[in-house]
Protein backbone atom coordinates (compact mmCIF):
# COMPACT_ATOMS: atom_id res chain seq x y z
CA UNK A 1 0.00 0.00 0.00
CA UNK A 2 1.28 3.59 -0.66
CA UNK A 3 0.55 5.53 1.55
CA UNK A 4 2.81 8.41 0.70
CA UNK A 5 1.16 11.93 -0.16
CA UNK A 6 1.66 12.66 -3.23
CA UNK A 7 2.81 16.33 -2.49
CA UNK A 8 3.48 18.52 0.81
CA UNK A 9 2.59 22.13 -0.09
CA UNK A 10 4.03 25.24 2.42
CA UNK A 11 3.56 28.60 1.55
CA UNK A 12 6.90 30.68 2.31
CA UNK A 13 5.40 32.06 5.29
CA UNK A 14 4.95 28.66 7.10
CA UNK A 15 8.85 27.37 5.56
CA UNK A 16 10.10 30.41 7.46
CA UNK A 17 8.25 30.13 10.42
CA UNK A 18 9.77 26.67 10.69
CA UNK A 19 12.92 27.12 9.79
CA UNK A 20 13.01 30.08 11.81
CA UNK A 21 11.88 27.96 14.81
CA UNK A 22 14.48 25.89 14.21
CA UNK A 23 16.82 27.86 14.98
CA UNK A 24 15.29 29.47 17.59
CA UNK A 25 15.05 26.14 19.55
CA UNK A 26 18.97 25.81 18.82
CA UNK A 27 20.81 23.97 20.44
CA UNK A 28 17.97 21.82 21.37
CA UNK A 29 15.96 19.83 18.99
CA UNK A 30 12.34 22.01 17.96
CA UNK A 31 9.38 21.11 17.29
CA UNK A 32 5.94 22.22 15.98
CA UNK A 33 2.36 20.87 14.65
CA UNK A 34 1.33 21.10 10.74
CA UNK A 35 -2.97 21.50 10.35
CA UNK A 36 -4.74 20.63 7.44
CA UNK A 37 -7.33 18.86 6.05
CA UNK A 38 -7.97 15.77 5.95
CA UNK A 39 -9.36 13.39 2.33
CA UNK A 40 -10.63 10.76 4.74
CA UNK A 41 -7.69 9.63 7.02
CA UNK A 42 -4.59 10.84 4.72
CA UNK A 43 -3.63 14.40 4.87
CA UNK A 44 -4.46 15.86 1.35
CA UNK A 45 -1.51 17.67 1.60
CA UNK A 46 -2.12 21.44 1.88
CA UNK A 47 -0.58 22.68 4.78
CA UNK A 48 -2.97 25.50 6.40
CA UNK A 49 -0.83 26.18 9.14
CA UNK A 50 2.61 25.88 11.09
CA UNK A 51 2.72 26.22 14.65
CA UNK A 52 5.46 26.64 16.91
CA UNK A 53 5.45 24.22 19.91
CA UNK A 54 7.39 24.13 23.01
CA UNK A 55 9.56 20.80 22.90
CA UNK A 56 8.54 19.78 26.37
CA UNK A 57 12.16 17.52 26.49
CA UNK A 58 14.64 20.54 26.41
CA UNK A 59 17.05 17.97 24.46
CA UNK A 60 19.44 18.64 21.62
CA UNK A 61 18.44 14.45 21.06
CA UNK A 62 15.12 14.14 21.14
CA UNK A 63 11.41 16.43 21.54
CA UNK A 64 8.31 16.00 22.62
CA UNK A 65 5.64 18.60 21.70
CA UNK A 66 3.79 19.69 24.48
CA UNK A 67 0.53 18.76 25.88
CA UNK A 68 -0.72 22.29 26.03
CA UNK A 69 0.20 23.27 22.51
CA UNK A 70 -0.95 19.96 21.37
CA UNK A 71 -4.42 20.56 22.99
CA UNK A 72 -4.20 24.42 21.99
CA UNK A 73 -3.73 23.34 18.18
CA UNK A 74 -5.95 21.09 17.82
CA UNK A 75 -8.52 23.12 19.37
CA UNK A 76 -7.47 25.74 16.83
CA UNK A 77 -7.40 23.47 14.32
CA UNK A 78 -11.22 22.27 14.88
CA UNK A 79 -12.60 25.42 15.37
CA UNK A 80 -11.33 26.12 11.65
CA UNK A 81 -12.22 22.50 10.14
CA UNK A 82 -8.82 21.22 10.04
CA UNK A 83 -7.00 18.78 11.59
CA UNK A 84 -3.54 18.14 13.05
CA UNK A 85 -1.47 16.65 9.99
CA UNK A 86 1.65 16.61 11.10
CA UNK A 87 4.49 17.36 13.09
CA UNK A 88 7.88 19.12 12.47
CA UNK A 89 11.53 19.45 14.57
CA UNK A 90 14.83 19.71 14.03
CA UNK A 91 18.01 17.83 14.18
CA UNK A 92 20.80 20.22 14.86
CA UNK A 93 23.86 17.95 13.81
CA UNK A 94 22.34 15.29 12.34
CA UNK A 95 20.57 15.32 8.21
CA UNK A 96 17.12 15.29 7.92
CA UNK A 97 16.28 11.81 8.10
CA UNK A 98 14.08 9.93 10.62
CA UNK A 99 16.01 8.54 13.17
CA UNK A 100 14.90 5.02 14.99
CA UNK A 101 13.37 7.18 17.61
CA UNK A 102 11.63 9.11 15.24
CA UNK A 103 10.30 6.04 13.83
CA UNK A 104 9.02 4.83 16.98
CA UNK A 105 7.34 7.77 17.87
CA UNK A 106 5.30 7.84 14.51
CA UNK A 107 3.61 4.73 15.86
CA UNK A 108 1.03 6.71 17.51
CA UNK A 109 0.04 8.84 14.83
CA UNK A 110 0.86 6.86 11.31
CA UNK A 111 -1.24 9.18 9.37
CA UNK A 112 0.77 11.99 9.80
CA UNK A 113 3.46 13.43 7.83
CA UNK A 114 6.87 13.94 9.55
CA UNK A 115 9.17 17.13 8.62
CA UNK A 116 12.53 16.96 9.50
CA UNK A 117 14.89 20.18 9.45
CA UNK A 118 18.67 19.90 9.80
CA UNK A 119 20.76 22.42 10.91
CA UNK A 120 24.05 20.16 10.17
CA UNK A 121 25.09 22.80 7.79
CA UNK A 122 22.31 24.90 5.72
CA UNK A 123 18.91 24.32 7.08
CA UNK A 124 17.55 21.57 4.79
CA UNK A 125 13.72 20.36 5.15
CA UNK A 126 12.52 17.09 3.78
CA UNK A 127 9.16 15.29 4.58
CA UNK A 128 7.98 11.52 5.03
CA UNK A 129 5.13 9.42 5.92
CA UNK A 130 6.21 6.68 8.35
CA UNK A 131 4.08 3.54 9.01
CA UNK A 132 4.65 0.25 10.38
CA UNK A 133 8.58 1.18 10.45
CA UNK A 134 8.70 1.87 6.45
CA UNK A 135 9.86 5.55 5.66
CA UNK A 136 8.61 7.05 2.57
CA UNK A 137 9.63 10.53 1.60
CA UNK A 138 7.10 12.88 0.47
CA UNK A 139 8.46 15.94 -1.83
CA UNK A 140 7.67 19.54 -0.88
CA UNK A 141 6.34 22.23 -2.73
CA UNK A 142 7.16 26.09 -1.75
CA UNK A 143 3.65 28.27 -2.50
CA UNK A 144 4.24 32.04 -2.86
CA UNK A 145 1.34 33.41 0.10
Amino acid sequence: MNFATPLMRLTQRQHAVIIGHCYDGYPDEACGLLTGRLDGTEPNGRITDAVPCVNAERSARTYTVDPRDMLRVMRDAEARGDDIVGVWHSHTHTDAYPSPTDVAQAEWYPNWVYVIVSLKDIPVLHAYRIRDGRITEVPVALERD
